[in-house]
């Protein structure tokens, strides 16, 4: 694993606010921005802090990796926050990624049923462990060339690094990934949060929302 940089959070105007109500607030994550407070106070600023700066204090949902962009969901008050996050629990949450993988996948659709372990030795990476979490991931090939497959990405569960070290597994990591590929292979981690769908905890109404891919 290359040596970590120094954190340099992106400016607020890079985190798009694509939804907001009494409720909740759905917004559009950029690449190389923390979801919640990192360790140390220079890892502070992230998309809550962001987001609290804009709209009153937000409550944290789930979150993405820091070098992955894309919807982020957040509460407003605790009653929504429990009632969100209980949707994530019982995996009602509908969620979407689209990545660049190394190499031409196959076939073009296919399941990774890996469990992976909580803790690792080597912070922040996790490894597979047959005794560890459950981790499922879908995989649908979306477009390849010589080089590289474009892919969706449904995962049923939301382990830490999980599509990354799926992919990885596979021999195909994502491009630009520091921890279990090749961090020159792309300016940053193809990896977007692409779509999301939820029950709303106040109306119960069914929330879907999507977004371009930057890459």
């Amino acid at each position: 694993m290359p040596p970590s940089k120094p954190y340099s959070p992106t400016p607020p105007d890079l985190l798009e606010t694509v939804f907001i109500d009494d409720d909740l607030v759905v917004a559009n994550k950029p690449s190389g921005l923390l979801s919640v407070p990192g360790l140390g106070p220079e890892k502070a600023i992230c998309a809550n802090s962001q987001l609290s700066d804009r709209h009153g204090a937000v409550l944290t949902v789930h979150r993405l990796d820091m070098d992955t962009s894309g919807l982020i969901l957040f509460a407003r008050h605790k009653q929504a926050q429990r009632a969100l996050s209980k949707q994530f629990e019982m995996r009602r949450v509908e969620k979407s990624y689209e990545a660049l993988v190394e190499g031409q996948l196959a076939p073009d659709i296919g399941t990774i049923d890996k469990a992976i372990a909580r803790h690792s030795l080597n912070r922040p990476l996790r490894h597979l462990d047959a005794d560890g979490q459950t981790a499922i991931t879908h995989w649908t090939v979306l477009a390849k060339d010589l080089a590289n497959t474009r892919i969706q990405l449904r995962p049923e569960t939301g382990r830490s690094h999980q599509l990354r070290l799926h992919m990885a597994s596979l021999g195909h990591p994502i491009l630009g990934d520091v921890f279990y590929g090749n961090p020159d292979s792309h300016s940053r981690l193809c990896l977007h949060a692409k779509a999301l769908a939820f029950i709303h905890p106040t109306d119960g109404t069914k929330l879907a929302f999507t977004n371009a891919t930057p890459f």
